[in-house]
């Protein structure tokens, strides 16, 4: 569960799970101060953070030699009834090609990829 609060600063909001916070803001010009994550920002690095956990997870219970992954994830919202996710994945490591695939096959089964993936229902309820 993450709580999320406003601060003094216009559209900036604090966010938290009780043992980690951070920041939101909006950009300059859509009238924030730009001092923190976008948004959107935070559903790419849901989504790429989740992809570099399943494939190390993975590459680490199948002994595969990899060094480190990298996944860079870009949002596009051109079209305003799509949410197309690019992800630009980088595995270092002494790796075979057929161990790479084997690695990019268990990113599918990332479970925020699952997430986006579903229906989103949304509810609400005010507290006083």
């Amino acid at each position: 569960m993450m709580v999320c609060h406003g601060l003094k600063k216009p559209l900036q909001v604090a966010f938290g799970n009780g043992s980690f916070t951070g920041v939101c803001d909006a950009t300059t010009d859509k009238g924030g101060a730009g001092e923190g994550f976008r948004p959107h920002e935070l559903l790419e690095a849901a989504l790429g953070s989740c992809l570099v956990m399943v494939m190390t997870k993975y590459a680490a219970a199948h002994g595969l030699p990899l060094a480190w992954a990298t996944v860079t994830v870009t949002l596009d919202r051109s079209d305003p009834d799509v949410a197309a996710y690019g992800c630009e994945v980088s595995l270092e490591g002494n790796l075979t090609n057929a161990q790479r695939q084997k690695i990019l096959r268990a990113a599918r089964v990332c479970p925020v990829r699952r997430t986006l993936g579903c229906r989103t229902v949304v509810t609400e309820s005010v507290r006083r």
